[in-house]
């Protein structure tokens, strides 16, 4: 087994920060994190020593486990370079310790909190399997650079290209030297065979001010929040959608998405936003969640098991659930049902449409006015249509008015029947997967649609709606009622054309769609997102 010896160099008397060594991280002083990385494997022999000129610090390093040896004055002062303190604390060590011959000596120095145990490990690996002189930890910093010669600024580089083509440059982060014993000398640690370990930006930032500290701490309490999301043509992409808009409001923490096996259209759309998204591998989702260690999971795939809550919470992840009728909801930390009734009180349970979570687009489109006569008709059936109510709805309408009405009709990304409908129908628009649906909102008198996420959206801008459901399920969404002002048919299938017919013609008179509108607006729709988002910080 090869031994390495770590120090740790830790003076008292810094002045960026006041006796940084010591002042409390994230309930933790600085110098702690230094030291828990020290044992940073089982495979190596390892011995931690503290170098300080300063008994508080000595204290409390020996507290966290640490050896400490103690350092002249002139190696502590402002001026003080590391080289000459690595120098006669390696050697004070070896006396110490009857010469005891170290395969490695390894600076760690305390500035540098959020480097890990995993990168210090691959790096001693890769001294020893590349049989290194010296390994550096570094990261890269090209940019377009400029100097100052004969008082004139003059470029620092042949030409002008994006940042990923310029030639490599490594600044040296201070997080960690790893060398040969034989290198270590009063004016160097360094020997002739020598190369960078490049680190994240978040393990290279080495503490020099408040602003640093500041980021730090930002690091550390930093949550890793799983999305596990469902969406495919059977139950639509509302989950989607809902996830991205959460997701959109989560900035202080690291956010995944992963989706069921079946979700590939989920995977495609949140793709799209740019979001780092995984598609589920194993035959138990729980040992896909486990890899990404999230402190939390977000869950937006319908009911959930208990023994599937069970789990998470068994590896204290905290569970906030979505549209969540299964027996797991009883065990989750948080579960919001916009769209369900519950019919008993459950503590952590919040329903209705106060927490309906609307898009952005949503939040800044102004209410519609609603005029004397329909002139401008929207149909969209979500981003799937499995029952294809757009292709029946736009059939009906048209051979009935011909060109009574502007019909527009906006289709999703798991809708079938997008080329049928453009040779059938030539002379209408009809588009799939836009990014500005709230506009084609605002722009219509009427909505068909079914009973799902466009009953949020289209009630908050007061446009009234004839709604067919998809499924069973859809009919308990409590939302899409007349008590909210949608004109709800109920299972889009079982309804006949001539019972569509009688609703439309009922919705063209004035006074009723005045009277939808308004009860649509009655709700507080737009501010359901900050609700739930207050909700999700307060489980975090």
């Amino acid at each position: 087994m090869k031994k390495l010896l770590i120090i740790i160099p830790a003076r008292g008397g810094s002045k960026g920060i006041p006796r940084k060594n010591l002042r409390t991280l994230n309930g933790k002083p600085l110098i702690y994190y230094s030291i828990k990385n020290s044992n940073f494997s089982d495979k190596y022999k390892i011995d931690c020593y503290v170098s300080t000129d300063d008994q508080e610090i000595e204290l409390i390093s020996k507290k966290f486990g640490a050896s400490v040896i103690r350092r002249t004055g002139d190696l502590s002062n402002d001026i003080a370079t590391l080289d000459p303190v690595i120098y006669y604390s390696f050697k004070k060590i070896k006396r110490k310790s009857s010469n005891i011959d170290y395969d490695a000596v390894i600076t760690i120095q305390p500035t540098s909190p959020l480097l890990s145990p995993d990168s210090i490990e691959m790096a001693v690996d890769n001294f020893f399997s590349n049989n290194l002189d010296t390994l550096i930890s570094g990261i890269d910093e090209r940019h377009l650079t400029w100097k100052k010669i004969n008082n004139r600024y003059v470029p620092n580089y042949k030409e002008r290209l994006n940042r990923q083509q310029l030639p490599k440059v490594y600044k040296e982060t201070g997080g960690f030297v790893i060398t040969k014993p034989e290198f270590i000398t009063i004016n160097s640690r360094f020997g002739p065979k020598v190369e960078i370990f490049p680190l994240s930006k978040k393990e290279s930032i080495d503490i020099d001010d408040f602003d640093d500290w500041n980021l730090c701490e930002y690091y550390i309490k930093r949550k890793t929040i799983l999305f596990v999301v469902s969406g495919y043509s059977e139950i639509g992409m509302g989950h989607v959608y809902n996830t991205l808009s959460i997701a959109n409001e989560i900035l202080n923490h690291r956010v995944v998405f992963l989706v069921t096996k079946k979700s590939q259209l989920a995977y495609d759309k949140i793709s799209e936003s740019n979001y780092e998204v995984h598609l589920q591998k194993e035959d138990d989702i729980i040992d896909d969640i486990l890899k990404y260690k999230p402190d939390a999971v977000i869950n937006d795939i319908l009911d959930t098991e208990r023994s599937y809550i069970i789990k998470l919470k068994s590896n204290s992840i905290k569970c906030i659930n979505f549209e969540d009728l299964g027996e797991g909801a009883e065990l989750a930390d948080l579960v919001i049902n916009a769209m369900y009734p519950e019919n008993k009180i459950s503590l952590n349970h919040y329903y209705g449409s106060n927490y309906f979570i609307l898009r952005d687009e949503f939040l800044f489109t102004k209410k519609i006015t609603i005029k004397e006569n329909i002139e401008n008709i929207l149909i969209s059936f979500g981003g799937v249509d499995p029952n294809n109510y757009t292709e029946r709805v736009l059939d009906l309408l048209c051979s009935k008015f011909d060109k009574s009405y502007n019909i527009s009709v906006v289709t999703g990304l798991g809708y079938n029947g997008f080329r049928r409908l453009q040779k059938k129908h030539p002379n209408i628009d009809i588009k799939v997967n836009i990014n500005n649906i709230s506009d084609e909102f605002k722009n219509s008198d009427l909505i068909f649609t079914s009973a799902g996420r466009t009953t949020f959206e289209a009630a908050s801008l007061g446009v009234p709606c004839i709604v067919l459901c998809q499924n069973r399920r859809e009919t308990t969404h409590f939302f899409a009622s007349e008590k909210n002002g949608f004109y709800n048919l109920g299972l889009g299938y079982e309804s006949s054309d001539s019972k569509i017919l009688m609703a439309f013609n009922k919705v063209t008179d004035l006074k009723l769609r005045q009277l939808m509108h308004q009860r649509m607006l009655s709700n507080s729709i737009k501010m359901g997102k900050r609700r739930v988002v207050k909700l999700i910080n307060e489980v975090l």
